[in-house]
């Protein structure tokens, strides 16, 4: 799984009862009859458990080349955020003000409040977003998914991306304790004397206190300790690639963390699906979020031949994940410093921007033609799309309830 590649598995982890890592719908997921995409969401699947999530990657992916949503597209996530500041994964009725029924999380709030920086314009939003976070920080300096709930390494570190992104010093971020989130992350840092684990950090600690490598939660805690939030710049290349001692600083968390991704990476040039039962396949995200923290706290000499397998094997991923599978692969090519224009032969900026509503400045990559079918209305639009698709999923149910009544 991937936690940035889609807090809907969290999300969806909460529904059922879980406690442990997000193990549900991702952007692929089919559409629920009763969810309808509103026109300026991103993305045409259900976006129950990661509207959000996934338009605020889309944001701060076109962000990085200049491209500017649609200001229906901005309303409807600005009009996401509850009186309080949090955000929900997802509200079909963002008029209606919010109740104790409504779930609002670290992870879409900080993922918003990144995106509404991105689009600028929004300090209202941003700034009651924040202080949503900084009340919802635990003692031991991190966040979890749900407020209250235990700090866990991607939470912690997507909230850090927001806090820097918002004009905020991370480190400088405290509970009541005095602990920050690099305080948290560095809690979760296996020692460089874990042998192949070490510098990895673990999503939570299992039952019995004990910390197991995670690559998914690694990524996202290098990014977290670089505050850098989901779109980093290249990074310089360090003198050592090996794992350093002391890893409670920030800088030294970015670095041996980046060290274990360099590790995985170089075995097979991608990294394998995590998941419980799975089976033993490339996990497209997560590769993408490695080779982007690689890239920003250690430099581009380790991704180049990662990055390749990217442009050779994700498309098709992307294609079927959706507007947040794009993102992470431009915020690769951002990091690395490749053209996310020419991934592979395909221009992932048009591919993320057709999406969802056309942007109210489109770079070079969408052509004058793509813009007029969104904009005056003779192009098929997604909410239609998406309506078809919920109208076809009830009579496949039909179909199928009557075929099981025969047999």
């Amino acid at each position: 799984m991937n936690i940035r590649r889609s807090a809907a598995l969290v999300a969806a982890t909460v529904v059922i009862g879980a406690a442990a890592a997000p193990v549900a719908a991702a952007d692929s997921a089919s559409p629920s009859p009763k969810v309808v995409v509103p026109s300026g969401l991103y993305g045409t699947t259900d976006p129950t458990y990661d509207g959000v999530w996934r338009q605020s990657l889309a944001f701060v992916a076109q962000d990085t080349v200049g491209v500017r949503p649609a200001g229906k597209a901005v309303d409807w996530l600005a009009g996401q955020q509850c009186e309080d500041g949090g955000f929900a994964a997802f509200r079909a009725e963002p008029g209606k003000a919010c109740d104790k029924k409504t779930v609002v999380d670290s992870n879409s709030t900080a993922a918003a409040v990144q995106a509404l920086v991105a689009v600028g314009g929004r300090d209202g939003e941003v700034a009651k977003g924040v202080a949503w976070l900084k009340k919802n920080q635990n003692a031991d300096g991190g966040w979890g998914y749900n407020p209250g709930g235990a700090s866990d390494a991607n939470s912690t570190s997507v909230v850090l991306g927001a806090l820097a992104a918002a004009g905020e010093k991370p480190a400088d971020v405290t509970s009541g304790p005095g602990k920050s989130g690099i305080d948290a992350l560095a809690a979760l840092a296996l020692p460089c004397s874990a042998g192949k684990s070490g510098g990895a950090l673990a999503y939570q600690p299992d039952k019995k206190g004990e910390l197991t490598a995670n690559a998914d939660a690694t990524a996202a805690g290098v990014l977290g300790a670089l505050g850098t939030g989901f779109a980093p710049g290249k990074g310089t290349a360090p003198d050592a690639y090996t794992c350093e001692k002391d890893g409670s600083s920030a800088e030294a968390l970015a670095h041996n963390g980046a060290v274990y991704l360099q590790n995985q990476l170089s075995t097979h040039l991608y990294l394998k699906s995590q998941l419980a039962g799975a089976e033993d396949q490339p996990d497209y995200g997560n590769t993408a979020d490695a080779v982007t923290a690689v890239a920003a706290a250690e430099g581009i000499k380790y991704t180049k031949d990662p990055y390749a397998w990217l442009e050779k094997n994700a498309q098709a991923w992307a294609e079927q994940s959706g507007p947040a599978a794009y993102a992470q692969l431009v915020f690769a090519a951002h990091a690395t410093g490749n053209d996310p224009r020419d991934f592979g032969g395909t221009d992932l900026v048009k591919a993320l921007n057709k999406t969802g509503p056309a942007p109210a400045s489109a770079s070079s990559g969408d052509s004058d033609e793509d813009k007029k079918k969104d904009d005056d209305g003779s192009g098929v639009s997604w909410w239609i799309v998406g309506v078809m698709f919920i109208a076809a999923v009830g009579v496949g149910i039909m179909l199928s309830g009557r075929k099981k009544k025969q047999s």
